[in-house]
Parts: structure tokens; sequence; C-alpha cells
């Protein structure tokens, strides 16, 4: 926004778009291009929630915790739980529209601290959400070749995997850097390849397999491959198996990321929000059922640790299995871009508020683009980086894969619950935007606030008992280091908040003149 315009705004609010009007009163000029549609938001988040890529690449942690029980029931329960959680963020988002999202309503309603503490847990998520969901698309696009090629099926390693989650990191923050429009119109294209990919999926696994499963196994039988006690099933071993759900229905947060560049964001991202987690609450629903019902050997399904491809070695010929993989693996590679993106979004909003050492280099704009390039490039690095431990794995298992999925779920519902709660506790003195929940607020916050808490606490356990450092037969190799990352990260920040950012964070910083911001507030 130019000198003029500023003064043009102080005396005559009305001459800025109502997006515009919007974010000035909320202390921001207008530096990124508002080139969004809200279909566009709705299918940013749509792409990341991905079911071509949750329910494929962790079916076997829910396989292997809860067995067929863990999807057919767990899924719809824990989605409504998230659909609540979902509808608290949108009443947020449609108040407060910025690219800062979760980390900006925390600081507006409890200040600096809880902004900051916020902010990290949701950078830490996303970082990890991004780097999770990379990995899982190389682990498919290795399966997918390995369909076609005998000696490429032969050459496998945890190396060649993930070289190619470094190509694919890559790929994913050119596709970023190039131009934001073209992002939009890839998200555009996401949406319509996973409605289409999962149908064609879901399709296949009718009607291709020779036998299916029976309601009474998909419904009723448990599977307990985690290693504990059957006695600790209802507990610990089907609890664990949510995380497929909680994995799988997150990254929503990006429609908040993206509101600055949305047209009518105030409606438009809250929107996107809530509807982006129903629809895939009900595609992903239908398609993990086709997968349990077309189980053909279950013996063999619980040698191959679970791992969804092995069904579909089992029920299909070669074409059809090959065929399944290409969606899938495709609809990851579109996962992983939206992922970036949000990402980049939330770095570049955190730094523009100072809180990122280098924050001046992160939170710089191409001029041309209008896009936060190097804040992408801070996200595929740091990616890359947490990843490495998934190069050594226990039975040809990369452990380190689920603990960078439990890592992203805490880190993002952590920051979730924050302003969730924050929101409740300032009760009807929340000034709500265009899209609110009215007085059902008061029990949705406190019941998305617990959801959040309880699966945060059995995230942070070992997967299997090897993992608990007291164990006979510990083994690093299974030490789930997600509550290193958390844990550690919240102590790291605690000190630093209290020796250092404390002094100089003090919460989101206007871009714009007070002037104008006083004169859309008259």
């Amino acid at each position: 926004m130019s000198d003029a315009t500023r003064d043009a705004a102080a005396e005559n609010p009305k001459s800025l778009s109502a997006d515009d009007e919007l974010l000035a009163k909320l202390g921001y000029k207008q530096e990124l291009s508002r080139s969004w549609s809200s279909f566009s938001n709705f299918a940013i988040s749509f792409s990341i929630i991905s079911i071509l890529a949750g329910c494929f690449t962790t079916f076997g942690q829910a396989w292997n915790n809860g067995g067929p029980v863990a999807i057919s029931w767990g899924w719809p329960i824990i989605s409504a739980f998230i659909l609540i959680i979902g509808f608290t963020m949108s009443e947020l988002v449609s108040a407060y529209p910025t690219s800062g999202g979760i980390y900006w309503w925390a600081a507006k309603m409890g200040g600096p601290a809880a902004g900051f503490f916020t902010g990290w847990l949701n950078l830490i998520g996303l970082l990890a959400v991004t780097a999770s969901v990379a990995y899982g698309c190389a682990t498919f696009l290795d399966l997918t070749l390995s369909t076609i090629s005998k000696g490429w099926a032969d050459g496998y390693s945890l190396t060649r995997v993930f070289i190619e989650f470094v190509v694919i990191f890559v790929v994913a923050a050119l596709a970023n850097i190039f131009s934001g429009h073209l992002l939009a119109i890839v998200n555009n294209i996401s949406v319509w390849w996973h409605v289409a990919g999962a149908a064609i999926v879901i399709l296949i696994l009718i009607f291709i397999p020779k036998t299916h499963q029976s309601l009474n196994f998909v419904f009723t039988d448990r599977i307990n491959n985690s290693g504990y006690s059957n006695g600790l099933y209802w507990f610990l071993v089907l609890p664990l198996g949510f995380l497929l759900t909680q994995y799988t229905i997150t990254g929503f947060d990006a429609s908040a990321h993206l509101s600055e560049e949305t047209q009518g964001a105030a409606d438009g991202a809250a929107k996107g929000i809530w509807r982006s987690i129903f629809y895939s609450a009900v595609g992903g629903y239908v398609l993990l059922l086709a997968f349990v019902f077309a189980i053909q050997d279950v013996p063999g399904l619980n040698k191959g640790f679970g791992a969804v491809d092995v069904i579909f070695g089992q029920a299909l010929p070669e074409g059809w299995h090959f065929l399944v993989l290409l969606i899938s693996t495709s609809g990851q590679l579109f996962c992983t871009v939206a992922c970036l993106t949000s990402a980049s979004r939330m770095t570049f909003a955190f730094s523009r508020d100072g809180a990122i050492p280098g924050s001046s280099w992160l939170s710089t704009v191409n001029k041309t683009t209008r896009i936060p390039g190097n804040a992408v490039i801070f996200v595929t690095v740091v990616g890359i980086v947490i990843t490495l431990p998934a190069l050594k794995s226990i039975g040809g298992v990369p452990i380190a894969f689920y603990a960078v999925t439990s890592v992203a779920v805490i880190g993002l519902y952590l920051a979730f619950a924050i302003p969730i709660f924050l929101r409740w506790r300032m009760g009807d003195s929340f000034e709500p935007g265009s899209w609110t929940l009215g007085s059902k607020y008061k029990w949705m916050n406190l019941v998305a606030v617990a959801e959040i808490v309880v699966i945060s606490i059995y995230f942070i356990l070992p997967f299997v008992p090897s993992g608990w450092i007291f164990s006979g037969d510990f083994a690093w190799a299974s030490v789930n280091y997600a509550p290193v990352l958390t844990i550690g990260s919240l102590v790291v920040l605690a000190i630093w908040w209290n020796v250092s950012a404390k002094k100089w964070f003090t919460g989101p910083k206007h871009t714009i003149d007070t002037a104008v911001m006083e004169a859309f507030e008259d």
C-alpha cells in the first residue's frame, strides 16, 4: 500500500475492498496477492487433509493397533470430534482472517505469551506434517515404481526412499516459489483429483477382488500387533490406532493461513475449514471401508506390518494395483505442495512479527510473484533435516515416520487448543465475524480442548513395548521421539521466553498506519 493509498484510506475507509478494510482493522496492509476464491481456500485444506495420503500411509498404524474396529468405529467417532474442533476454529478465522491464523488469535485474546507459544507449536506441527506427507509420498512413489519394475523392487532401501523424498520436497518447493495464482489452480485440480481418484479406487476394490470380508469382520474384529498385552487393548492399543484419523484429518488450518490471499475471507475461510473436514471424513470413511472389505489374507497382512499395499497386492491384478498406487501417489504429491504452502505462510506471518530468528529474511516477499520464497526454502530444509532418522528402521519399518506424524498431530492440535480455550474464556465479550457458533461455543470449545489433551497424551507414548526406556528389551530404534521434540521444544521455548523473548516479543506488529486502523474502527 503506497503512502497516497494510506492517506486516502484514512480519509475514506470505503475506498478499499471489504477484505482490505478488515485486514487494515487488524493492523496489516495487503502484501500478498488476494487471488484465491473461497473454493480455492477450501481446496487447500481439503488437499492437505488428503484422504489419498493419510488413509494410505498410516493405515498400518490403525491395523496394528486395533484392526478393523479401529477403522470402522474409530474413524467416524474421532472425525466427529475433529469436526467440532473445526467449527470452533471457523468462528475464530471469521473474526480474525490473517495469515498468522492460530497464533494471531491467541495473541489477540491471551496476550504476547499465548501468541508466542501457540505460534511455535503451530510452526513445529506444520513443519512436521509437511515432512511426513512428503516422506509418505516418496514411499508410495517407490511402491508404484516397484509394481512395474522387478529390478526396482529388488533394489529397495530406506536410503533410496529418502532420496526420493528429497526430490519430491524440492519439486514442491519450486511449485510454491513460482506463482501464487498457479498454486490456487493446482489446489483446485487437487480437489477433483482426490474426489475422482478416491471414487475410482473404491470402485476398483468393490468390483475387482474375487472375495470380500464380511460385515461381521469389518465391524467387530480386533487385532493387536503392537506387542502390548491384549489386556491393554481398549485403554492403550486402540487409542494408538486413532493416529490414523487424527493425523489424516489435520492441516485444515491452511484455510486460515491463506485467508489474506482469499476473497471474502471472513466467510470463505471459515467454511473452508469445516467443509474440508466434513467431506474428507465422509470420503475417507468409505475409502477405508473399501480397504478392509478387500482384504484377502489377514495373516499375510499382519506379516506385512499392516501396510495397505499388501491389501492391493492380495486383491488386485498387477495393472489395477499399479493404477491404485499411481492415484494415491499423485494425490500425495498434491498434498505435499499444499502443506508446503501452508507452512510457508505461517513462517512468513510469524516472521513478520519478529518471532523467528532471521525474521527479516524469512518475511521477505518477492515483489514480482508476491510469494514469501525464503519461507518456502526454510520449510523445505527443516523438513528434510527432521526426517533424517527415517533412514533407520526396526524390522524394515521406519518408526521415525510414525514419530514425525505424532509430532505433527501434537504440535498442530495443541496450537489449536490454546485459542479455542481463550475464546471460551472470553465468553460473550468475543466479537464474532460473519460466521459464528452463537451460544454453542460454550460446550463445543470445551469438548474440543478435552479431545486435544487426551490424544496428545496418547501420541507421546511408545508405539511398541520396546520403546519404554525401562523395558528389558528396550531399543533406541523403537523410541517414539515425539515427546522429545514436543516437550523438549516447550521447555526450550519456556526458557527462551523468560530469558529473552518476553522483553522484545509484544505480539503481532502492525504494518499499516495507526491512522488507517483508527479510521476503520470508527
